[in-house]
């Protein structure tokens, strides 16, 4: 494996923690091969049991609806004996029916239909039983992600359906899917657009057609009575590129920071490993000891349990910030210009002429498009490369959104004016983390101009150290209103509300890590190692190579065809 060779080569040093997990982990991918095969087929029965299915269903509705149109058609006869069965009924159940909720009728119609249908096509095919996943837990710079990142790019290739998901951004993207789900239960549509198109051209009068509609209408309600099922399944796969396979998910630093990840994360993993999902996962913490608050502890419990069931976990630990000791040992790139004086920054200027020279030089003004439909102006931007102020990135209310944004669209930030950070720019400091975060997990090169030096940063000033034991708010910038006061208030995600700003609330041990990880980082982005993967992992550089491979593919066909 990938870990072997770069401890050969000296890059890394040997760590016996480190050995077992790489060891696990390459024990993991030679069994993917295989299971990719059988969830191929899985997946290919699957299609034909829904299709069959939804078939069948139809066709169960076609015949009562034929029984609704002939009830309305007829002789005299016809009407007659139905005002006569109706004032039986009424006389039969008048004290029952005081006791029914409306829609209790259309709930026993579809459990009936479900029924039949299960009788005629059988239960849902079960997944063949997947691989165990990993759950690799650690300190700060213990090679957690190194690791996990190496599995991920030796399953390209292996496994059709892969995702490497940071905490805020999988959250971030579990919200977006909320709130599409949301948007298209919630909209209200005419009569004609809520006719699906098989409905239309039915032999039916309106109001047998609208029965149908209401049918289908009710169906959804539903399904989307709990949207977590909903958003996992569109977690992974795309289903319009209908790729089927096995399903790996790589997911970095799981918390458990408040209630709405809790509900969410729990019910979204349960789903993906019920359904033959493979995850590998990275956290600082056991999984027991994730939700020390003991929010929805049922729940949380549930989940662990699941979590424990289909992954081997795994603890590294060593207790060496391997990616302080990989900068001691490696050759000044010096991308991290400190103190805020003349000299530093004529340093950072003239790295960042040096680099848009070599890139044609055209400094401009660009607009990059964030989640939700918002878009970040980025001040100068030249050939994947942006330039900003810390109070630009930081003093403004954004958050992991648009720093996703500006990670997956620059290989290179340059980042000028970073204060030492203190109890009165605290909120600012939370937002620089996150920043931090993003730019790591898509491999950017970071150069910044700073006041102090990077272990020196976080330590605070005169007015007040930055870390303490109270609870503090991580806000993250969303849309909506009431989907977040549902999860608050039942401890379940409904389909009644959209996605609002998450408030996650981390301890004051949670906060102190998370400044740790952001030191760690910030070393390991100014080390050889790390910027000479740039270039292979920067999700700037898979575009244009996805480009050229497109443009070749193109050019070969145009010179077949003539």
């Amino acid at each position: 494996m990938q870990y072997k060779n770069l401890v050969e080569q000296g890059k890394l040093q040997h760590d016996p923690y480190q050995e077992r997990v790489a060891s696990e982990l390459e024990k993991l991918l030679g069994r993917l091969e295989e299971y990719e095969k059988d969830m191929e087929e899985y997946h290919v029965n699957l299609a034909n049991w829904e299709k069959s299915r939804e078939n069948e269903r139809r066709r169960l509705l076609m015949e009562e609806a034929k029984v609704k149109q002939q009830g309305g058609e007829g002789s005299i006869w016809t009407s007659v004996n139905k005002h006569r069965s109706e004032l039986l009924q009424r006389w039969t159940f008048r004290k029952k029916i005081e006791n029914v909720e409306p829609g209790v009728g259309k709930w026993v119609s579809y459990l009936n239909r479900e029924r039949k249908l299960d009788s005629f096509t059988g239960r849902r095919p079960t997944a063949p039983p997947a691989p165990k996943g990993l759950y690799i837990y650690g300190n700060v710079g213990s090679g957690k992600t190194m690791l996990m990142d190496m599995f991920y790019s030796a399953t390209e290739g292996i496994v059709k359906n892969r995702r490497r998901h940071h905490f805020n951004e999988a959250m971030l993207k579990i919200n977006e899917h909320m709130h599409k789900i949301w948007k298209n239960q919630v909209e209200e549509k005419s009569l004609q657009s809520s006719f699906s198109g098989w409905i239309m051209n039915l032999p039916f009068d309106t109001k047998v057609k609208e029965w149908l509609a209401a049918e289908e209408r009710y169906k959804q309600e539903v399904q989307m009575k709990n949207i977590l099922p909903a958003v996992a399944d569109e977690f992974l796969v795309d289903r319009q590129l209908d790729q089927r396979g096995a399903s790996i998910l790589c997911f970095d630093e799981i918390q458990t920071v408040d209630v709405f990840a809790i509900v969410a994360l729990s019910g979204i993993l349960s789903r993906l490993l019920s359904t033959g999902t493979v995850l590998v996962a990275t956290s600082n913490r056991a999984p027991n000891e994730l939700n020390q608050d003991g929010m929805q502890r049922e729940i949380f419990l549930k989940f662990i349990a699941k979590l424990k069931n289909h992954c081997e976990i795994v603890l590294i630990g060593s207790e060496i910030d391997y990616r302080r000791l990989i900068a001691q040992s490696s050759i000044d790139q010096v991308h991290y210009f400190w103190p805020l004086n003349s000299i530093a920054a004529k340093e950072f200027e003239k790295l960042w002429c040096e680099l848009t020279n070599q890139l044609g030089g055209e400094i401009t003004t660009d607009n990059v498009p964030v989640m939700f439909g918002r878009t970040l102006e980025v001040p100068k931007s030249c050939e994947g490369v942006a330039r900003f102020t810390f109070e630009y990135l930081c003093g403004r209310p954004v958050g992991a959104a648009d720093y996703i944004a500006v990670a997956e669209n620059y290989h290179t930030v340059f980042i000028s004016d970073i204060p030492m950070m203190s109890m009165r720019i605290r909120d600012k400091a939370r937002r620089f983390i996150t920043l931090i975060d993003e730019l790591y997990n898509h491999h950017c090169r970071l150069c910044c101009l700073s006041a102090s030096s990077i272990d020196e940063l976080f330590q605070g000033t005169e007015e007040g150290t930055l870390f303490d034991l109270e609870s503090f708010q991580f806000e993250t910038e969303t849309e909506g209103a009431k989907l977040r006061t549902n999860v608050l208030a039942e401890g379940n995600v409904g389909s009644g509300g959209a996605p609002t700003g998450i408030i996650s609330m981390l301890s004051g041990q949670e906060e102190m890590f998370a400044f740790r990880r952001a030191v760690s980082r910030l070393i390991e982005m100014q080390t050889p190692l790390y910027l000479e993967g740039v270039h292979i992992l920067h999700p700037y550089f898979w575009r244009q190579q996805q480009e050229f491979q497109n443009n070749c593919v193109s050019t070969l066909q145009s010179h077949s065809s003539s």
